[in-house]
């Protein structure tokens, strides 16, 4: 499988890591950044990992930041994405058999190295079920994205 990579200056450290894991594992790792711990901004590699699966360059992504939360908010921004912040395995390997998700990502200040290599291995095992529940909930996120994608006005920072 062709495993997209992505992480800001919090998941840094965990995403070398983990990319040396998911290639042990026998998969081919695309790696978009960031390259250091330095300060960057979580959207811009949130972008990135999705756009690798959107433009077929990967098939799966796994994304990381500080909690996990805020790249899941902005990669879900992107319609074709399903994001989801899995910090136990049940959910890792669910949110792909049940949710069709793409992209699982992680909080590296949450959880330590040795879950995320398991929630990876949960992550990546997994295959959408294809039943016919599963898909009919897919395709109405697909239309809360086509209801929604330019109808929502800029909602105002607090």
């Amino acid at each position: 499988m062709r495993v997209v990579l992505g992480s800001d200056h919090a998941g840094f450290e965990m995403k070398e890591k983990l990319a040396a894991h998911v290639r042990g594992m026998g998969h081919q790792v695309l790696d978009v950044g960031t390259n250091s711990d330095a300060p960057v901004d979580y959207p811009d590699f949130a972008e990135a990992v999705a756009m690798a699966i959107l433009n077929h360059e990967a098939d799966r992504g796994i994304l990381i930041c500080g909690s996990g939360v805020g790249a899941a908010v902005a990669a879900n921004k992107i319609p074709g994405i399903r994001a989801a912040t899995c910090h136990d395995c049940y959910s890792a390997h669910q949110g792909v058999e049940h949710d069709d998700i793409n992209i699982l990502v992680l909080g590296a200040r949450v959880i330590a190295n040795e879950l995320a290599y398991d929630l990876a291995w949960m992550f990546l095992g997994a295959q959408f079920s294809g039943e016919e529940r599963h898909l009919r909930r897919i395709e109405k996120v697909k239309e809360l994205e086509k209801k929604y994608r330019t109808s929502i006005p800029d909602t105002p920072v607090s």
